[in-house]
């Protein structure tokens, strides 16, 4: 009799091998994957290619580059003291060129006089990188968009531009017309500021210099009603006149006194004294009268105290308009100057270049980006199938 073998707890289980996986084989889905992948990267890209090879025009590129500068200059002390220079202009009037390049309003002012509908419609076996004729402002302006890129570096202010066309002269003579434009921009930019800063300077200064002609219009109203020039100089040369004729007519009056002390009435000298002091009366009179309209004692010195007066608050009135109009044109003088230190111009850095050899569209480049996104969309739709399918 056999026997029993004992069993040793201490010994391994044995192990239970799986038969080995069957061999991979061709399925009708990797027949369909293939088509797919054929349908949907390589002929995308090849069509691409074929397209840029045989149809695609040249495009020319022109480059541009400017930057918005503000003259900086000081007086004669901060030059001295080595403060004056050139500075960079304001962000904001960057900003502004770099909106107003891609606004409707540039497009339509260089279509105006150069004819970008023309230009970029020209080559017509290009359907796809050419302008359609017969579209809209807005379809021009999206097209522009695409026919001219900017590079806006806002550290340091400068703009640098793009411009691409079918010929090199006609993307340089874009270039050169968004140059044009842009420096007229500016221009107005700082003939507006210069306005602003000066406006109230200059009402100012408008107001004393009519003032200042009013009164010297006065003035000589006033010299040629009285046929005086200046009063005052005349007040002196008639208070000496009559100071004269009156030291005259003392001396003939003592003289008289002394003849008739000394002669009798019948004297001949006594009359001819007499006379000559009626003749001295007279005269005075007749000076006074110059000056006034009545012959009583004090009428002609009061009316040309009158006339006096006038002429005094005249000078002064005078003296206050030219001081007005001195300080009126000093403000205004010191605006305009710091209005010119601070205007602003366009500085080209870079001018519109002339290229040589057409740099787009860029066929091998382009090729290559179409088939990356045409085989990772493939790709996503062929992972999408198999999770679809593991999960059945």
């Amino acid at each position: 009799m056999q026997q029993p073998v004992p069993i040793n707890p201490a010994a391994p289980p044995s192990v239970v091998t799986k038969p080995a996986a069957r061999p991979a084989r061709l399925r009708r889905r990797h027949g369909w994957l293939f088509i797919s992948f054929l349908i949907l990267v390589v002929l995308p890209t090849a069509v691409t290619f074929a397209y840029l090879v045989t149809r695609a025009a040249d495009q020319y590129a022109s480059t541009l580059g400017f930057s918005v500068r503000a003259e900086d200059s000081q007086s004669a002390i901060d030059l001295l003291g080595g403060l004056g220079g050139l500075s960079t202009g304001s962000s904001s009037d960057t900003d502004i060129l770099y909106e107003y390049i891609q606004s409707q309003q540039l497009v339509e002012k260089i279509d105006s006089y150069i004819d970008l509908r023309e230009i970029y419609a020209r080559p017509e076996g290009d359907f796809i990188f050419r302008y359609h004729p017969g579209g809209t402002i807005e379809d021009l302006v999206a097209y522009w968009s695409r026919m001219v890129q900017i590079f806006y570096d806002a550290g340091n202010g400068m703009i640098e531009i793009r411009v691409k066309a079918f010929t090199p002269e006609e993307a340089r003579q874009i270039g050169q017309a968004i140059l044009d434009e842009s420096t007229l921009v500016i221009n107005e930019l700082t003939e507006i500021a210069r306005l602003d800063t000066t406006k109230y300077a200059l009402d100012e200064l408008l107001a004393s210099q009519n003032a200042l002609r009013d009164i010297r219009q006065e003035v000589t109203e006033f010299r040629a009603v009285n046929n005086i020039i200046d009063p005052n100089m005349e007040l002196g040369v008639q208070t000496g006149l009559l100071n004269a004729l009156q030291q005259q007519y003392s001396d003939a009056l003592i003289e008289l006194d002394l003849l008739r002390e000394t002669t009798r009435e019948t004297d001949p000298r006594v009359t001819q004294a007499e006379r000559k002091i009626d003749v001295i009366e007279a005269r005075i009179a007749d000076e006074r009268r110059k000056f006034g309209a009545s012959s009583g004692p004090g009428a002609g010195e009061q009316n040309f105290t009158r006339l006096v007066s006038e002429f005094e608050r005249l000078s002064v009135d005078l003296t206050f308009a030219q001081e007005a109009y001195l300080a009126a044109r000093g403000a205004y003088e010191a605006k305009l100057a710091d209005a010119v230190r601070q205007s602003r111009y366009l500085a080209p850095h870079i001018k519109p270049t002339l290229a040589e050899a057409a740099q787009f569209p860029r066929r091998y480049l382009t090729s290559m980006m179409v088939f990356a996104l045409c085989f990772l969309g493939w790709c996503v739709l062929a992972l999408v199938y198999y999770s679809i399918k593991d999960r059945r």
